[in-house]
């Protein structure tokens, strides 16, 4: 699949039940390998307080009328409509987004199965059309007098705000969860890869899956979009810390009490344990997981690793093997053979990498591998960095590597020499999406998990007899929560129907035994 031989390809907007071009030029959609122009998109002129209006009044009453279980329904054909087209996404990961095929896959596969997933989930819940968080419960003296939590659907819509890295997985990932919820979707992906995002609404769309109003497209700059949003609407952004902070303190999102939820990047980290010596099953699986998070995307994911923590005597053999992994990997255009990592997002985002990596080796880094000799293409129109290990070899001493993400093939290495100093190291990070500890001794996987859960969305814990099985550090698993403390965001998504809550409102309904009942079937306990 490639664009348009005459012109370039223009990438509508899907407002109002209808595909609209906004007015001008619009932003150009770049070939990272080749910098060719591959299309544009533009939100210029768009009604979008009109737009948000009719999903409030179309989509929302139209999905709150179904049942969980519908409403999975429709989850499931929405994987089946986008299933059959995989090449074809895959073609547009690589020519918008740079991505090799395991790389596409990440993100296609990624967005499907997460629908998958939450349409099997959907079907467990029956008839029901809202959730309560437990039984209900005697209130007084009187034993008729009870009280039950409910989760009822938000009457807005759900805004989302999806990050350039993954068109597929950021936006199927929201929308899964926010339709089974019943509420209505308008969708905002990152403009630079956006083609693969709109490619894939406009064959749901054409394959007339969801009801009027359900689900929005806007392709292009988010212009006034948040001016327009109001009570009962919710947020779901993930990006950057600094855009995210804009967002939840924007002026209309504050006054209107508008709920949001920020995935902002993080330092995530791979520990080795003490005992992950040289030679053991744990030295192995570790350092197979850093070279493979490096370069999957190109280091551009949310959870990639960025610290990576060793024991002080095995600092030079981790270095030593996680060099020669990284140097195995071919980088260039995914369209050449054998290239194991394709580019960056853009030139743009090439420098600001280049940048990070000068920046942490004048705070005292040491570059332990860069082969830029390596790169099978033209440096002067791709987008291409080599992946780099750096070493900080007092990560006490160096506030930088603990506050600057670079958000491309960069990581560094960081030896510690006790259990006490590396867990006040992991923490310096202020709050991450994800660490993972690689040990032999499982005692020493439960003692880092209480030092280091507060600070953490999640942990994952690898001792040899799941070194070979586990979902990988930098997968987000559906029936897991995606998120994590202060600087990675303060939010939550995912994790089974602990997701749902996001978009629906907990109430304590308090009423007699028998009015309760009235209820019917109307709602179900929420049971993970």
């Amino acid at each position: 699949m490639t664009p348009p031989h005459e012109g370039v390809l223009v990438l509508e907007s899907f407002l109002n039940d209808s595909w609209v071009s906004g007015a001008g030029v619009g932003a150009p959609l770049i070939n990272p390998s080749d910098g060719n122009l591959v299309a544009t998109a533009s939100s210029d002129g768009l009604d979008l307080r009109a737009a948000l209006q009719y999903g409030r009044d179309r989509g929302g009453p139209a999905l709150r009328a179904l049942s969980f279980s519908e409403r999975g329904a429709l989850l499931g054909q929405i994987a089946d409509a986008l299933n059959g087209r995989r090449d074809d996404w895959y073609e547009i990961s690589r020519i918008n987004s740079g991505n090799t095929k395991a790389d596409a896959a990440i993100d296609v596969d990624g967005g499907i199965g997460t629908l998958k997933y939450f349409a099997k989930l959907a079907s467990t819940l029956g008839d029901g059309r809202m959730l309560s968080d437990g039984p209900a419960t005697r209130l007084g003296r009187d034993p008729a007098f009870v009280g039950v939590h409910l989760g009822m659907p938000v009457r807005g819509v759900a805004i989302q705000i999806n990050a350039y890295n993954f068109p597929s997985w950021g936006l199927w990932g929201k929308a899964a969860v926010a339709l089974l919820a019943g509420v209505p979707v308008f969708a905002k992906p990152a403009t630079a890869t956006a083609w693969l995002s709109q490619a894939m609404v406009k064959a749901v769309v054409d394959a007339g899956i969801l009801p009027t109003g359900a689900l929005s497209l806007l392709c292009g700059g988010a212009g006034d979009l948040l001016d327009h949003a109001r009570f009962g609407d919710v947020i779901a952004f993930t990006g950057s810390a600094e855009t995210g902070l804009k967002i939840s303190h924007s002026p209309r999102v504050v006054s209107e009490g508008v709920r949001v939820n920020i995935e902002a990047d993080s330092l995530n980290s791979a520990v080795l344990a003490p005992d992950g010596a040289y030679g053991t099953p744990a030295f192995d699986f570790f350092t197979s997981e850093v070279v493979k998070e490096m370069v999957a995307k190109s280091g551009q994911k949310c959870t990639a690793i960025r610290r990576v923590f060793v024991p002080a005597e095995q600092a030079d053999a981790a270095a030593e093997a996680i060099s020669a992994g990284l140097a195995a990997v071919k980088v260039g255009d995914p369209a050449n053979e054998g290239v194991g990592m394709g580019p960056l997002v853009h030139m743009g985002q090439r420098k600001t990498v280049e940048e990070g990596i000068a920046a942490l080796t004048a705070a005292g880094a040491t570059p332990v591998s860069r082969a830029e000799a390596g790169i099978a293409g033209d440096l002067a129109k791709g987008a291409f960095v080599s992946p780099t290990l750096l070493r900080m070899n007092d990560g006490a001493e160096s506030a930088l590597v603990h506050d600057l993400e670079v958000f491309g093939p960069v990581a560094t290495l960081i030896p510690y020499n006790s259990p006490a100093e590396l867990f006040s190291l992991v923490r310096r990070g202020g709050g991450s999406l994800v660490t993972s500890v690689f040990g032999n001794d499982s005692d020493f996987l439960v003692e880092a998990a209480e030092a280091l859960g507060d600070s953490h969305g999640r942990l994952m814990l690898i001792d040899p007899s799941v070194g070979a099985s586990h979902g990988g550090h930098g997968i987000v698993m559906p029936m897991s929560q995606h998120g994590g403390p202060g600087r990675a965001g303060n939010g939550s998504e995912l994790g089974a129907l602990r997701g749902l809550w996001f978009y629906l409102q907990r109430s304590a309904v308090q009423a007699s035994s028998a009015t309760l009942e009235r209820f019917g079937g109307r709602y179900v306990e929420a049971v993970n």
